[in-house]
């Protein structure tokens, strides 16, 4: 399959913008459509402090945080994914796949069953669960010097393991089973301002670090002895990209739940229409990621109406084929399948 030729300046710059603009419309969606219906005029009212109190409630504490969620979560796993692909030169790779989702995950049910539900504590535990992945991933790459599609079969593994000692751990205690059941599944029907607030800090600033950050991270995406060769500390900033993008992942995870091949397929179909340029890849990947889960997210809530599908199940529904078919493009293209 060939590539599409790469838009220039200005024709980034418009579908930015116009990527911008459509998530603003499924953001309204959002806001507007569910069980009890407004106007986009209703919409403004409630929202400048008018309207039943009913209808505030719902608003204000239900469709707004999870609104911001689905956004927040969509633009955090999407960049993590694509600043993976760069770090570990593998574009199979993403936070779903390598175990990067896993570890924040025990980290966020170790969280619970110390008797913390919400706030820093669950946002900095799912880092640090996602970051000893990545920093467990990195030294297995380029320390044994393994292939490309031994690293991804690598992180695989360390998934079926975290996974398996988060379920030891739900097993012991029911009543963390009971609460992690929505967590395992990922969603946003249970997320609250106290869940959200914390993680999106941690997500807002390692955007902006990140996107300061986008010529080192292409420099170093060229290769150790490239980037060594242009001046740049390539160990330093390598594990400074790993952290930041496992601070994403984490970040949103705490909130989200375990959501699959967001990580994958947004930065995959984002660099096959903008290229690997960091400066573009990123923020196309946080527009495209937000505006992706959000949809998602909202065709969950309507499409069994009064009836909700958690949107992690719709996400691996459209995420496993496309997964699939990734790999036959790999094949066809005569690179390495992991397989």
């Amino acid at each position: 399959m060939g590539k599409c030729r790469m838009p220039g300046k200005w024709h980034f710059r418009f579908f930015l913008l116009g990527g911008i603009f459509l998530c603003v419309l499924i953001m309204t969606a959002s806001l507007c459509l569910g069980s009890l219906c407004f106007s986009p005029l209703e919409l403004v009212r409630i929202l400048a402090g008018g309207g039943e109190r009913v209808a505030k409630n719902i608003l204000v504490y239900a469709r707004l945080p999870r609104t911001f969620a689905a956004l927040a979560s969509g633009a955090a796993l999407s960049v993590s994914g694509a600043v993976l692909q760069n770090v570990l030169d593998n574009k199979l790779a993403s936070p779903g796949i390598i175990g990067v989702n896993a570890g924040a995950g025990l980290g966020v049910t170790l969280c619970i069953a110390a008797g913390t539900f919400s706030g820093f504590a669950v946002s900095c535990a799912a880092f640090f669960g996602s970051f000893i992945t990545v920093f467990m991933i990195f030294l297995f790459s380029y320390r044994v010097k393994v292939s490309k599609s031994t690293v991804i079969l690598g992180g695989v593994a360390l998934n079926a393991v975290w996974n398996a000692v988060a379920e030891s751990v739900t097993v012991l205690d029911t009543d963390i089973a009971m609460l992690g059941m929505d967590f395992r599944v990922g969603g946003f029907s249970s997320v609250s301002y106290p869940r959200l607030v914390p993680a999106a800090v941690l997500i807002f600033a390692a955007l902006f670090v990140l996107f300061t950050l986008c010529n080192e991270l292409d420099v170093t995406a060229l290769g150790d002895g490239t980037a060594m060769g242009l001046g740049l500390s390539v160990s330093r900033y390598r594990m400074l990209f790993l952290a930041l993008s496992a601070l994403l992942s984490g970040a949103a995870v705490s909130f989200s739940g375990l959501l699959g091949f967001v990580g994958l397929i947004v930065p995959h179909f984002v660099r096959r229409f903008f290229g690997s340029r960091s400066g573009r890849l990123l923020p196309a990947c946080a527009v495209c990621g937000a505006g992706f889960v959000l949809l998602c997210d909202l065709v969950s809530r309507l499409i069994f109406m009064p009836y909700e599908l958690p949107v992690g199940i719709l996400m691996s529904v459209v995420g496993g084929p496309v997964f699939l078919w990734m790999l036959v493009c790999k094949k066809r293209e005569n690179e390495q399948s992991p397989f």
